[in-house]
């Protein structure tokens, strides 16, 4: 698999961060908390005998200043976390469950198509093209990426993401297209491998996370993922949030070999590993049925 353990600051220097954005927004207003906590210190007395015009007694004012400076200090302080955290799981931890998630096939020399959904700027693309090429496979990883805004495009632009495979030097292995998750551009039964890392919770999020609405959209992808999957090829996918409900609809869908990863912490919240596999046939009785493996009754 090449390295298994990179410095963070190596794995920047060629992906970069897909949603840079927030980082930086979340870092700003963390500097800016905290010459706010500063300000409250060096200025606690004209502070405090400022408030004692709007509060009753020295001692109330006091109280006042004092808590307002803790609570602007600490709010740095999260803020300072919570960015940090999200480079964290960005880059290192992206990089450290890619490995992992490559680690959950048992075997890639057999592997003649594989599909990272979601695939950003490359980091578990271009893990599994490295992992097609230790393995002497001749096979192929395709990475897609949904059809977005033209700015979010241009961030994500199929060039880019090649760029990394060539740094990677697996570019050979390596295939970028944009599609609709939800209609996945691809035959049924067409890859042996189907991976993805911290994409499938963001599908119908203009519905509001918590809504039915998008819960129905993540099932259909989800459904989606099963169809474009052959019999007996494995799926793994890092996730964050919703895992409990994939293990459900991957349960309703008679998936084989469901397993769910311990608990980390991605993005300030719980993530999980989950895999499976499509089983190769699935009978009832003495007649073999097809199940359908799409997810088109969904509201």
């Amino acid at each position: 698999m090449g390295k298994t353990s990179r410095d963070w600051t190596q794995i920047y220097a060629i992906y970069g961060v897909d949603d840079w954005q927030t980082p930086l927004f979340l870092l700003i207003h963390a500097i800016g908390f905290s010459v706010l906590s500063v300000l409250f210190l060096l200025y606690f007395e004209p502070t405090c005998y400022f408030l004692q015009h709007f509060l009753p007694g020295p001692a109330s004012a006091r109280f006042a200043a004092g808590f307002t400076g803790s609570v602007t200090a600490l709010s740095a302080v999260c803020l300072f976390f919570a960015a940090t955290n999200f480079l964290y799981s960005a880059v290192s931890l992206h990089w450290e469950m890619s490995q992992r998630i490559v680690s959950s096939v048992p075997d890639w020399s057999s592997v003649k198509q594989a599909l990272d959904l979601g695939c950003g700027r490359g980091i578990l693309l271009n893990t599994v093209a490295l992992q097609l090429k230790k393995s002497g496979s001749s096979g192929r990883v395709v990475g897609l990426n949904p059809t977005r805004t033209q700015a979010e495009n241009r961030a994500l632009n199929p060039t880019r993401t090649l760029r990394t495979a060539g740094l990677e030097g697996v570019q050979e292995y390596v295939t970028c297209r944009s599609g609709d998750p939800r209609t996945l551009p691809f035959g049924d039964s067409y890859f042996d491998v189907v991976v993805s890392a911290a994409f499938l919770h963001t599908v119908g999020k203009e519905f509001g996370p918590k809504s039915a609405a998008a819960a129905a959209e993540r099932m259909r992808v989800l459904g989606e993922v099963v169809r474009v999957l052959k019999p007996g090829g494995v799926a793994v996918v890092w996730d964050i949030v919703h895992v409990p409900e994939y293990v459900q609809r991957l349960n309703e869908l008679k998936m084989e070999e469901i397993r769910v990863s311990e608990s980390a912490t991605a993005f300030m919240v719980s993530s999980h590993i989950v895999s499976f596999r499509k089983p190769r046939q699935h009978f009832v009785g003495s007649a073999e049925v097809r199940l359908d493996w799409r997810f088109n009754n969904l509201c």
